[in-house]
């Protein structure tokens, strides 16, 4: 295939694009000590995380026990499920386990420490378990002085679960734009979760792996003392929601959507192409930050940026471009119906969601088909 025979609309991946992107961040792991460990929920897809695999990376994680459950078929074995483990999804992940995946759990509150307990004993099995740590009230996890610490590490330690370490995700960094607040955040993340650890071992409990991360932090960390492993999953295609954060530049953005110029409405200056929220997703995640780009960065085919044009609307499946400042009257002559353009998305996740498969585009033109997977 070509990219002028794919149909639109399409997912494509950059593939030079991805692999520089991979490289940067596997050699800043390799240059803090750290070993890194990607997440990757961003892509679902084998060849992308081969790719991370062969790059460097050690192990993976995910957010599903579906992404779980194929990639260990595929023959990854060491997967952290770096979700809160619901009591309803023991059995998963037991049978996971069983069948040699080695799987590690998570758990945050004493309840859930006292369900996994419970399930263990009756099915007379052991899981790894790491516990959470919220380090910056971003999302779920126990603060690290917590008292509740010690209290689910004793649960499971007693419990005859193995605890196997702690770990954190700094999801405020996704609200700064500046290298120093970044700075801030990625120390933040660090310092809280190896006190958590340091606290279990005071305790006399067990917590081999220090795991924190997020595409920011990792990016800007300047030092990750008494960190084991850095975990992080957009940045291997990186995006507008990235951009503004300022990790990465528009020419980074690996993932991008294949679509075509269907019509216009001149006296609005709009062009409408055939890729809409179903297409892009319904993430507005630069919708007030630095830059709003709508739904989308509008690009030319071959994937050279259309500086000012936007998808500033989103229906289904039509999308509609416009120039913003002063509305562009001539855009019928400027992007006439049949015009091929690559839309870079806000959210990689989101995106990359709402399609069965990628096409992943070599520096030489050729197009190879990437499946990847949706589900939990």
């Amino acid at each position: 295939m070509s990219l002028a025979s794919l149909p639109t609309p399409a997912a494509l991946i950059d593939i030079t694009r991805m692999e520089r992107n991979i490289a940067r961040m596997q050699q800043r792991m390799d240059a803090l000590g750290v070993r890194f460990r990607p997440h990757v929920k961003t892509t679902k897809c084998q060849q992308v995380v081969q790719a991370q695999l062969q790059a460097g990376a050690s192990g993976i994680t995910v957010s599903t026990l579906k992404e779980a459950e194929q990639f260990f078929a595929a023959g990854i074995r060491d997967i952290v499920y770096a979700v809160g483990m619901a009591p309803t999804k023991l059995e998963q992940a037991l049978a996971l386990r069983r069948q040699g995946c080695d799987l590690k759990i998570v758990a945050d509150s004493v309840v859930c420490a006292e369900a996994i307990v419970a399930f263990g004993r009756a099915h007379d099995a052991s899981f790894e378990v790491w516990i959470e740590i919220d380090v910056d009230g971003h999302r779920s996890g126990i603060a690290p002085d917590d008292a509740v610490l010690l209290a689910v590490g004793s649960i499971l330690h007693a419990g005859g679960m193995r605890l196997g370490g702690v770990l954190a995700h700094a999801g405020s960094s996704y609200d700064h734009d500046n290298d120093a607040a970044l700075i801030a955040v990625a120390e933040q993340e660090r310092a809280g979760c190896v006190h958590a650890a340091e606290r279990l071992r005071a305790a006399g409990l067990p917590c081999e792996v220090v795991s924190i991360g997020s595409t920011p932090t990792a990016l800007r960390a300047e030092q990750l003392r008494g960190v084991t492993e850095v975990r992080a999953g957009v940045y291997a295609m990186f995006d507008l929601v990235m951009y503004n954060v300022g990790v990465n530049t528009l020419d980074d953005i690996a993932l991008s959507v294949l679509t075509t110029v269907i019509g216009h409405q001149p006296e609005k200056g709009w062009a409408i192409v055939d890729a809409g929220w179903m297409a892009m997703s319904r993430d507005r995640g630069t919708q007030g930050r630095r830059q709003d780009f709508g739904y989308g960065q509008v690009c030319t085919e071959d994937g050279q940026v259309l500086q000012g044009y936007l998808m500033s609307g989103a229906n289904q499946e039509h999308g509609i471009l416009s120039r913003q400042g002063s509305p562009d009257s001539q855009i019928a002559q400027h992007l006439p119906i049949g015009t091929r353009l690559r839309i870079l998305p806000n959210h990689a996740c989101a995106t990359g969601a709402q399609y069965p498969h990628y096409q992943a585009i070599a520096a030489d033109g050729s197009v190879t088909t990437w499946p990847r997977f949706n589900g939990w």
